[in-house]
C-alpha cells in the first residue's frame, strides 16, 4: 500500500463559545418505536431499516476545553480579537453506543484536550461522559456514562468488506444530529497521512458515503445494520472521498482500553520495510511486494522463530501483505501468546513460519536507544545521555554525555520513562527521529532502525 500524497483531515466542529450544560438527569436510552405501520412494505428499504434501527444508538460528543491565549502586541491587533486570558471552546463530534451499560466509542480527536465531555442522544437526553481511555495511533476513545439499558449499535466485521458495497454513515456533520448517508466500499486497505496529528493512518476503509466535519466517531454501516467501520476522516479539496478504521481492528484496542485503560500490543521483535520492485532489485530480492525484514531484536519471539534479515514476510494468517504498514496493522491485533503464522520468502523460496508474540520487554525503548543509536541515559532535570558507544552513529554525529534528549518522534519526553514508553511505541517503525538539546540548540536526529 503506498501512501497518498495528499491532505487528511481528522476533525471535529470546533467553536467558541459558552460552557457545555450540565448532565440531566434522565431515563436510560431505549430502542426507538417500530416503524409505523401505515409505512408500505416498498418504502421500507434496507436503508430506512438501517437508519431506523441505528438511530437511537448514534449520540452528539460535545466537548469543552479551555485555552490560555497570550498577550498579543495591541499594535497588531488594535480592536483585542486576538488578545491574551482565558478562552473556552466547544467541539462537537460523533460516537456510538457499544454496550447497554453505557460504553460510548469515538475518535480520539473529538475529545482530546477536553475538560468536560458530554453526550447527547438524538431525543436531547445528555449525560456527562468519563473518558476510559484513548488510543491515539489508531484514533479510538472509549467512555462512559451512567446509564444502563441502552440501545447498542449491532458489531460486525470488516473482514469480509467487498469493495462495492453499499454502507450507510451515520453521525452529526455540522451538528446536525442524526444525519443519515449513503454510498459504497470505495476502496480496502488504505493507508493516509495526517499532518495534523503527524503519523500516517493505516487499513482504513475508503467511502464515498459522504462525511463531512461532526462525522468524526460516528458508525459506519453494512446493508444489515452491523457496524463495520468508525468513520474518522476526509480527503482535504476532495468530495467523495472518506475514510473509516475497520471494525475489526478497533474491536482489540476498544477491549484493551476498557481492560487496562491502555492498549497492549503484542511484540514480535521484527523490524520491518516496504519492499518495491525497485528495492527488490537493488536488494537482489525476487519478491516485488511485502514487507521486508530489516532487523530482529535478539531474544524475540521473531529471533525464536528463526526469521532472520533479508526474508520477505507476504502473508499474515493467510493475507496478503504488500508492505510494512500492512504487516503491523495484521500484527496489531494480535494477542499476546496467540501463535500467528507467517508466510515468508526466504531465497526465492516461500516457506511458513509460526510466530508466538509476547509483551514487550519492560526495558524495550531503553534496549532499543541502546542497539539503534548507542545511547544510554539518565534521569537529571530530564532525559540525559550518560554514554556514547564507541562507532556507533551518535557517536559519529557528534553527541555527546551531558546532552539531553527533549522529544521522539516530534513527542516532548521529560524523563527516562516516558522516553522507554514512546520508543517501546516506536518498535515496529522504519527509523526514530531524537530531539536532542545541547545548550540553546535543539538538533533533530534520525536513526534509521534497519541494521
Amino acid at each position: 500500500m503506498k501512501h497518498l500524497p495528499v491532505t487528511v483531515f481528522l476533525f471535529a466542529v470546533s467553536i467558541a463559545c459558552k460552557p457545555v450544560a450540565e448532565s440531566q438527569t434522565v431515563q436510560p436510552r431505549q430502542p426507538g418505536a417500530s416503524i409505523p405501520p401505515t409505512v408500505s412494505a416498498s418504502r421500507r428499504t434496507p436503508i430506512v431499516v438501517v437508519a431506523h434501527n441505528v438511530l437511537p444508538s448514534v449520540v452528539n460528543i460535545q466537548t469543552e476545553a479551555t485555552i490560555r491565549r497570550r498577550e498579543v502586541d495591541p499594535f497588531f491587533d488594535p480592536f483585542g480579537f486576538f488578545g491574551g486570558g482565558n478562552q473556552t471552546y466547544t467541539s462537537l463530534g460523533s460516537g456510538f453506543v457499544w454496550s447497554s451499560d453505557g460504553i460510548i466509542v469515538t475518535n480520539n480527536h473529538v475529545v482530546e484536550g477536553a475538560s468536560r465531555i458530554s453526550v447527547i442522544f438524538s431525543d436531547a437526553t445528555q449525560h456527562s461522559a468519563r473518558l476510559i481511555g484513548v488510543d491515539p495511533d489508531s484514533d479510538l476513545a472509549v467512555l462512559r456514562i451512567d446509564a444502563k439499558n441502552l440501545a447498542a449499535a449491532p458489531v460486525g466485521t470488516s473482514a469480509d468488506l467487498m469493495i462495492g458495497e453499499t454502507v450507510v454513515a451515520v453521525g452529526n456533520p455540522f451538528g446536525l444530529s442524526g444525519t443519515v448517508t449513503t454510498g459504497v466500499v470505495s476502496a480496502l486497505g488504505r493507508s493516509v497521512p495526517s499532518k495534523e496529528q503527524g503519523r500516517t493512518f493505516t487499513d482504513f476503509i475508503q467511502t464515498d458515503a459522504s462525511i463531512n466535519p461532526g462525522n468524526s466517531g460516528g458508525p459506519l454501516l453494512n446493508i444489515e445494520g452491523k457496524v463495520v467501520g468508525i468513520n474518522t476522516a476526509i480527503l482535504g479539496n476532495a468530495q467523495g472521498i472518506g475514510f473509516a478504521i475497520p471494525v475489526d481492528r478497533a474491536r482489540k484496542v476498544i477491549q484493551d482500553l476498557l481492560r487496562y485503560g491502555q492498549v497492549h500490543r503484542a511484540w514480535l521483535g521484527a523490524v520491518t520495510a516496504t519492499i518495491t520492485p525497485e528495492e527488490g532489485k537493488r536488494l537482489g530480492v525476487r519478491v516485488t511486494r511485502g514487507a521486508l525484514v530489516s532487523r530482529i531484536f535478539g531474544g524475540s519471539p521473531a529471533q525464536a522463530a528463526g526469521l532472520r534479515p533479508g526474508d520477505v514476510i507476504t502473508a499474515v494468517a493467510d493475507r496478503p501483505v504488500d508492505s510494512r504498514e500492512a504487516f503491523a496493522t495484521y500484527t496489531a491485533s494480535i494477542p499476546s501468546g496467540q501463535p500467528i503464522q507467517l508466510t515468508v520468502v526466504r531465497e526465492g523460496t516461500p516457506r511458513a513460519i509460526i510466530v508466538r508474540p509476547t509483551d514487550p520487554p519492560r526495558d524495550l525503548g531503553l534496549r532499543i536507544l541502546w542497539e539503534i543509536a548507542g545511547l544510554r541515559v539518565g534521569n537529571s532535570r530530564g532525559v540525559v545521555i550518560e554514554e556514547v558507544a564507541g562507532k556507533s552513529r551518535s557517536a559519529s554525529i557528534g553527541l555527546a554525555p551531558g546532552d539531553y534528549i527533549v522529544g521522539i518522534n516530534g513527542n516532548e519526553v521529560r524523563s527516562v520513562d516516558e522516553l522507554n514508553a514512546a520508543l517501546t511505541n516506536s518498535a515496529d517503525r522504519s527509523s526514530i527521529v531524537l530531539d536532542v538539546a545541547r545548550g540553546r540548540f535543539i538538533y533533530s536526529l534520525t536513526f534509521p532502525m534497519a541494521v
